[in-house]
């Protein structure tokens, strides 16, 4: 019972992305084309979302669950494995057209080729987990 929520989260989550057009490989295509500014709306009002909520959590000490204070750890500045990481993530994004949360959504609507998709991306999470020690952190 309490997975439900977390369930029923998600269901709404990827409503909202099918909905806004969030999934589709034509709106992903025209954002790595420059020639349309619907995803970077969404993903503008996403970070908007994101660092109003991080204050909110950060400035009124809310706790968890557990009855624990969130922390919510800084990050390093300026470090080459975010600038790495980002452009790895971005050139699978434009080559695929999908993201991992739009992988699931796709999947659902019934497109079965991103099974594919969804299996290069856990590969892809498998070999950073064997190559981590070994990469620059």
């Amino acid at each position: 019972m309490n997975l439900l929520k977390y369930i029923i989260v998600g269901f709404i989550f990827g409503i909202v992305l099918t909905k806004t057009e969030a999934v589709s490989w034509y709106r992903i295509y025209e954002m790595f084309q420059f020639q349309s500014f619907h995803m970077y709306g969404i993903i503008m009002t996403a970070i908007a979302t994101g660092l109003i909520g991080i204050q909110i959590i950060k400035r009124n000490q809310w706790k968890d669950f557990n009855g624990n204070i969130f922390y919510i750890q800084d990050k390093e500045k300026g470090n080459v494995r975010y600038w790495m990481g980002g452009i790895l993530f971005g050139l699978g994004w434009a080559m695929v057209g999908a993201c991992p949360g739009p992988i699931f959504i796709l999947l659902g609507s019934g497109f079965l080729s991103v099974g594919l998709i969804l299996i290069g991306a856990l590969f892809g999470t498998f070999l950073y987990g064997v190559l981590k020690d070994k990469l620059p952190h």
